[in-house]
C-alpha cells in the first residue's frame, strides 16, 4: 500500500511538471540572454563533446540542437511537455542531421540498452521527479565508454535551501534532490570533469559509462 501511494504521488508530480513546462514553453527562449550571462557558453561546451548517436533528455525547445558538431550522426530528444516539443520541431528543421523527437518520461526511457554514444541533459535534471531513476536510465541506454554531459543548478544542495528540500520532496512524493554529480557517481558513472559555475550555484559535469 505504501509503495502504491508513493507511485501515485510520483505520477502526480510528473503530471504537475508536464503542465508547468507546457505553460512555460511559449516564453522559455526569452531567457536565453540571461542564461548566457550566468553560465556562459556551457551549452556549446557540452554539445561540442557529443559524438555519434545522441540522446538529449528533456530536449525542451531544442535550444541545444544548433550547437552539435559534425561528429554527431543523429539526435534523439525526449521531453515530458508536448508544447516544448512543438517548438523543438521548429529548431530541428534548421539543422543538417536527423532529429527524432519523443514525448516521454526520463525515468523510463523507451530505448534499448546501450543504444547511444552520448547523453546530454541541460538545466532539466532538477525538475525530473526522480534524479536517481533518470540517471540510472541514462546509464542504461549508454554504450560502454559513452559520455554523459550535463549542467544543472544546485542551490537546493546549499544552506538554507537544503533544509527546505526534504519538505518539498515529501509534498511531491519524491526523494530529496542531490547534486547531480553525486547521483551520477552513485549510478555508476565515472566523473571526468566537474566544474562549479556561477559561485557554485550550477554544476557542469562530463562523465562516462565505464
Amino acid at each position: 500500500m505504501r509503495e502504491q501511494t508513493s507511485n501515485a504521488r510520483q505520477d502526480r508530480a510528473v503530471a504537475t511538471t508536464r503542465r508547468l513546462w507546457d505553460r512555460r514553453a511559449a516564453g522559455y527562449d526569452n531567457g536565453a540572454r540571461a542564461e548566457r550571462w550566468i553560465i556562459g557558453d556551457t551549452r556549446q561546451w557540452l554539445c561540442r563533446q557529443a559524438r555519434g548517436r545522441v540522446l538529449e533528455v528533456a530536449v525542451g525547445t531544442g535550444r541545444n540542437l544548433a550547437h552539435y558538431p559534425d561528429g554527431v550522426t543523429e539526435v534523439v530528444g525526449i521531453d515530458l511537455s508536448p508544447n516544448m516539443l512543438a517548438r523543438a520541431r521548429t529548431a530541428a528543421a534548421r539543422v543538417g542531421f536527423p532529429v527524432e523527437l519523443h514525448e516521454g518520461d526520463a525515468r523510463n526511457l523507451p530505448f534499448p540498452d546501450a543504444d547511444f554514444d552520448t547523453v546530454v541533459c541541460t538545466l532539466a535534471l532538477c525538475e525530473i521527479p526522480g534524479q536517481a531513476a533518470a540517471l540510472a536510465e541514462m546509464h542504461r541506454v549508454l554504450r560502454p565508454g559513452g559520455r554523459l554531459l550535463l549542467v544543472d543548478h544546485v542551490e537546493y544542495a546549499r544552506a538554507p535551501f537544503r533544509w527546505i528540500e526534504p519538505l518539498r520532496a515529501r509534498r511531491r512524493g519524491t526523494a530529496p534532490r542531490r547534486r547531480p554529480v553525486d547521483v551520477a557517481r552513485d549510478q555508476g558513472f565515472v566523473i571526468d570533469r566537474h566544474e562549479p559555475l556561477a559561485l557554485g550555484f550550477f554544476d557542469r559535469v562530463a562523465a562516462h559509462r565505464p
